[in-house]
């Protein structure tokens, strides 16, 4: 059988079909799809867009939220992310609802779900951990929030001044604290703080242990 070169469709994958690989032999979208939910009416799930997002997030060249569905384009969606989804399903609209399932389902609480799962299926020792402590500092003129009652009684972190790790003491920030496996450098627990939290063991007391 011959074909003319109009019959001929050519698509990229790059590295991005081991990535796409590692992505399921660690059962991601099932795992997602317990914790976020589905819905027989989507067109691509919320457990699919997370994927679409690790998998910008790890391309040669990344693309902002803004530029997601430019980013798909020439890339075999179907063959990565399942069959039927094209880079045009990729807009705002699946990105924005997952972004809020995932706050709805609680970030950090979904991330250890997933640590704890990846690390189970691929034999990942626990008995040693490494915890770390980062700032991010931003641009814009945040408010604290500590005049806003309701605020301050939510679950928001708060953009504010505090000990500056990147040197940026000018700057407002938040801080990141990031909890990883001694074998195999697995990250276990993430969790997003106020910008004036020195220490990061407050987030067990919190929230929890990591594992």
């Amino acid at each position: 059988m011959s074909f003319s070169e109009s019959q001929i469709k050519v698509q990229d994958i790059d590295h991005l079909g081991i990535v796409a690989g590692i992505i399921d032999k660690m059962s991601l979208v099932d795992l997602l799809n317990q914790l976020l939910g589905t819905h027989p009416q989507e067109i691509i799930s919320a457990s699919q867009v997370v994927k679409a997002m690790i998998l910008n997030g790890l391309g040669f060249i990344s693309a902002p939220l803004y530029l997601f569905e430019k980013f798909f384009s020439g890339i075999a969606t179907e063959h990565l992310l399942g069959e039927g989804i094209q880079a045009e399903v990729l807009n705002d609209e699946p990105l924005g609802r997952v972004l809020d399932k995932l706050y709805d389902a609680g970030l950090t609480e979904v991330f250890i779900r997933v640590g704890l799962s990846a690390a189970d299926r691929f034999g990942v020792k626990m008995d040693s951990f490494h915890l770390d402590l980062s700032s991010f500092h931003v641009h814009e003129d945040y408010g604290t929030g500590t005049d806003d009652e309701a605020s301050a009684q939510s679950e928001l972190i708060t953009i504010t001044y505090g000990y500056s790790r990147d040197h940026r003491p000018d700057l407002k920030q938040f801080i990141l604290d990031f909890m990883w496996s001694g074998d195999g450098d697995i990250p276990l627990y993430l969790r997003v703080a106020d910008g004036n939290e020195l220490y990061g063991c407050d987030s067990f007391s919190k929230t929890g242990s990591g594992t």
